[in-house]
C-alpha cells in the first residue's frame, strides 16, 4: 500500500509540475482509463483511439458542437452533399485551400487536401494488408466495385490496387468526389461525418511511414501529435498551419447554456487552446485525486466509486460547487454488453440446449444489483442493442433481456440436461463432460468488483466460472480473433442511426465488430434491408425484427446504458460531452486569469 501511495504522490507532483511549466499556454489536461491502440483511422476501433483521431484528421462533415438534437454540417466540404432521389449517388464538393500539417513525408512542399484523399482513405478499409477492424462496417455501405477490388487482391494474392478506377468512387475534378452505391443509403452523410474513421489521410504519409503509420498521424485538423509514450502519455499541440476556422453553432432556443456559450465564443478562431495532454490512469482513485488536486482540468467520466461523493442524487456536491467545479451529466449513447462466442464449443451454437445455456446465464445476471452497488445508480437497464438518442431506441420498450430470475435460470438448465451429476455443486454438460465458463477481464480494481458479482451470479445457478485476465488492448485483440469465450465491454455510438449497433450480429462482420461471431442469414437480410430503407415505420419494423432475433438467440447480454458525469475545473470553459462524436478539444477554452487565481 505504501508503494501505491508513493507512486500516486509522484504522479500528482508530476502532473502539477507540468501544469505550472506550461502556465502561459492554454493546456487541457485529462486522462483515459484505458490505453489507446494507435492513430491510424483504418486500423482502430477502440473508443480511446477514436477520441484522438478526429482532432487530427477531418471528415467531410461534422456535428454542430451545441445543437441538441444533433445537426450535421459541412467541415471540409463546401456544402451538404448533392443526393440522387434514389439515395444511390452522393456528390460532395470540397473547399479549396485546405492543407495537411507539415510533415517530412511531403518533402518540404505544402500539401493541399483534394478529393482523391477521401477516395484513398475510404479504399484503405478494404486493403487486406491493413486488416481493418472496421472493414465490415464500410463494406455494408455498398460502394460499387470497392469490395470487388478487395476480393481481386485476395484471389490473386497481390497488393491492393489503389489506382484502379471503380464505378463507386469518381473524381469529377480536383475538389469533387462522387460516391455511387449498390443499394440506397439514405444516411450516408452520417457515415461521412465520422472524422475518427473517415478523416482524410494522405497517401504519401502512409507510404512514407509504412508499418509505423499508427505512430505518425498527419491530417488537416486543428491538432498535431507532439509526444506519445504508448499506453502512458500523449501530447497534442495546435496545428500551426491550420486554416482560419471560427466558432459557430446553432443551439436550441431553449438551451440557455448553449446560447450563453455561443454568445461567448461566436467568431473566435479555432482551436482556442494550445495543447492537450492525456495520461493513461487505469485505477479510479488516482484519477479522482488528480482532479481534486487540480492537476487535471477535466475528469472525463467520474469513476463510479466516487459517484455518491461527487454527484449525490445526480446533483453536484455542494463542496465541489463551492470550488466552481462544473458538472456535465447525460445518459450516454452507449451500451455495456457481454458477448458469448458463438463458435465456442461450450457456449456457442444455435441448438436449443446452447441457446438455453446462454439464456440461463442472462437470467442469472443481476443487473439491478450491478447498477445499485457497483455503478452507484449511474446507469439504467438495457433492453436490447439500440442505445439512447439513436434512431430505433424506444424509451418504453421492455424485453426479456433485462429480466433477473434465478429460479427460471435453474429450471431452464435442468430442462436441457445441465445438471450436477457428481455432487460438487456445479453443473456438467448434458453429455456429462465438465462445464466451465471462462470470462475475460482486466486487472483493475473496478473490474474485480464486476468479476465478484459475475462469480456470485453464476454460483447461484451452479455454473463454474473462471477468469482470463489481461490488459484491455490484449483482450480486444483476442476478441477479434475469436479466442475469448465471454467478455464484457462498453460500446458507444458514433452514428445517430441505431442500425449501426445491429452490425454486431451481422455475419460478415465476424472478426470485426461482430465479437460474438453470430451468423444467421435471416438476420443478415433484415440488417441489409434496414440499411436501405429511409427512416419511417417500415424501417422501424425491420429493425425491431432484427433486434428480436438477437434477443431470442442471445449471442449478447445487454446490461446497461451508462449515465456519464464529467467534472470540469472553473477555468475550463465551454466543455460539453458530444453525443455521437468525440470531437471537443477545439471548442473549449482555458481562462488563464482564473487558472492563476486558483
Amino acid at each position: 500500500m505504501r508503494h501505491l501511495w508513493n507512486a500516486l504522490g509522484g504522479l500528482l507532483l508530476a502532473l502539477t509540475a507540468l501544469h505550472g511549466h506550461a502556465s502561459e499556454q492554454k493546456v487541457l489536461r485529462y486522462a483515459f482509463l484505458i490505453a489507446e491502440t494507435g492513430f491510424d483511422p483504418a486500423q482502430i476501433s477502440d473508443l480511446y483511439s477514436r477520441v484522438v483521431t478526429p482532432h487530427i484528421f477531418e471528415a467531410l462533415f461534422e456535428y454542430d458542437p451545441l445543437a441538441r438534437p444533433y445537426k450535421i454540417r459541412p467541415l471540409t466540404a463546401r456544402a451538404m452533399p448533392e443526393v440522387s432521389p434514389d439515395f444511390k449517388v452522393w456528390t460532395v464538393r470540397l473547399k479549396p485551400g485546405i492543407y495537411f500539417a507539415d510533415d517530412p513525408a511531403f518533402k518540404g512542399r505544402r500539401r493541399e487536401l483534394v478529393a482523391a484523399d477521401y477516395a484513398y482513405s475510404l479504399k484503405r478499409f478494404f486493403d487486406p494488408a491493413i486488416k481493418s477492424p472496421m472493414y465490415s462496417n464500410m463494406k455494408d455501405q455498398g460502394v460499387l466495385g470497392l469490395d470487388e477490388l478487395r476480393q481481386e487482391s485476395l484471389r490473386h494474392n497481390k497488393p491492393f490496387d489503389y489506382d484502379r478506377e471503380i464505378e463507386g468512387i469518381k473524381l469529377l475534378d480536383r475538389y469533387t468526389l462522387q460516391i455511387r452505391m449498390q443499394e440506397p443509403r439514405p444516411r450516408l452523410h452520417e457515415v461521412l461525418a465520422q472524422g475518427d474513421l473517415l478523416g482524410a489521410v494522405a497517401r504519401e504519409v502512409v507510404e512514407f511511414y509504412g508499418d509505423k503509420i499508427m505512430e505518425h498521424p498527419v491530417g488537416t485538423g486543428p491538432f498535431v501529435l507532439k509526444q506519445w509514450r504508448r499506453s502512458s502519455f500523449m501530447a497534442f499541440e495546435r496545428n500551426p498551419g491550420y486554416r482560419e476556422v471560427y466558432y459557430d453553432a446553432e443551439p436550441a432556443a431553449a438551451d440557455a447554456e448553449g446560447q450563453a456559450l455561443l454568445a461567448r465564443f461566436k467568431g473566435r478562431r479555432l482551436p482556442m487552446i494550445d495543447r492537450v495532454e492525456i495520461s493513461i490512469i487505469e485505477e479510479s482513485q488516482p484519477r479522482w485525486l488528480a482532479f481534486l488536486q487540480e492537476s487535471m482540468d477535466l475528469l472525463w467520466g467520474l469513476p463510479l466509486e466516487f459517484a455518491g461523493i461527487a454527484v449525490p442524487n445526480g446533483k453536484l456536491a455542494p463542496n465541489l460547487a463551492k470550488r466552481g467545479i462544473k458538472l456535465n451529466r447525460q445518459l450516454n449513447a452507449d451500451v455495456v454488453l457481454s458477448y458469448f462466442n458463438m463458435e465456442d464449443p461450450v457456449l456457442g451454437g444455435y441448438s436449443p440446449d446452447k441457446v438455453a445455456l446462454r439464456r440461463a446465464i442472462n437470467l442469472a445476471t443481476d443487473v439491478d444489483r450491478e447498477i445499485r452497488l457497483i455503478r452507484r445508480g449511474q446507469a439504467i437497464p438495457a433492453q436490447g442493442p439500440f442505445v439512447p438518442h439513436s434512431y430505433g431506441y424506444l424509451d418504453d420498450f421492455r424485453s426479456l433481456n433485462s429480466e433477473y430470475d434465478v429460479a427460471r435460470a435453474k429450471a431452464l438448465l435442468d430442462l436441457y440436461g445441465y445438471v450436477d451429476r457428481d455432487g460438487d455443486g456445479f453443473r456438467e454438460l448434458p453429455d456429462g463432460r465438465p462445464l466451465t465458463l471462462e470470462y475475460a477481464t482486466t486487472p483493475d480494481l473496478l473490474s474485480r468488483q464486476f468479476d465478484e458479482l459475475w462469480k456470485k451470479n453464476m454460483d447461484a445457478v451452479g455454473l463454474r466460472l473462471q477468469f482470463k485476465v489481461a490488459k484491455w488492448p490484449e483482450q480486444l485483440k483476442s476478441a477479434r480473433a475469436g479466442k475469448l469465450q465471454m467478455w464484457q465491454l462498453g460500446v458507444s455510438a458514433s452514428l445517430p442511426d441505431g442500425a449501426d449497433f445491429l452490425v454486431r450480429a451481422y455475419g460478415p462482420a465476424a472478426g470485426g465488430q461482430n465479437y460474438a461471431r453470430f451468423r444467421m442469414p435471416e438476420f443478415d437480410r433484415l440488417y441489409e434491408r434496414a440499411l436501405q430503407l429511409p427512416n419511417g415505420p417500415q424501417r422501424l419494423e425491420v429493425m425491431g425484427q432484427a433486434r428480436n432475433l438477437i434477443l431470442a438467440y442471445a449471442p449478447y447480454r445487454y446490461t446497461v446504458h451508462r449515465m456519464v458525469n464529467d467534472l470540469s475545473q472553473p477555468w475550463l470553459i465551454g466543455y460539453r460531452r458530444p453525443v455521437f462524436t468525440s470531437t471537443f478539444w477545439q471548442f473549449v477554452d482555458i481562462d488563464l486569469k482564473r487558472l492563476h487565481e486558483r
